[in-house]
């Protein structure tokens, strides 16, 4: 079977007080980045690039220290690639049907 190159994007918020939080991206249990947030009263729109087999792929967000920040994922979206955002809100890529 072939891989499929998508892109898929999202809009991350962060509250946080004190130090700025870390936060790492997980795309099916893989950790796929840790950032460390740096803006205030903004979001970031992130860009996932993937390359994989068709399947489901679940997007996780969390906070390496949530004591004093919260984070959010809004908006999940694709911009490129053979894929949908299914109705477990997860990334599901396909293989495109060839032209006859």
């Amino acid at each position: 079977m072939q891989t499929e190159f998508i892109m898929a994007q999202c809009d991350v918020y962060c509250k946080w007080a004190d130090e700025s939080p870390r936060y790492r991206c997980y795309v099916n249990n893989e950790l796929f980045t840790e950032r460390t947030w740096i803006w205030h009263k903004q979001y970031l729109e992130e860009t996932l690039q993937i390359q994989a087999l068709p399947g489901n792929y679940h997007i996780r967000y969390e906070l390496v220290n949530p004591e004093n920040a919260s984070i959010k994922v809004k908006n999940l979206r694709i911009v490129n690639g053979p894929a949908i955002i299914n109705l477990e809100n997860a990334i599901q890529i396909y293989t495109p049907e060839k032209p006859t």
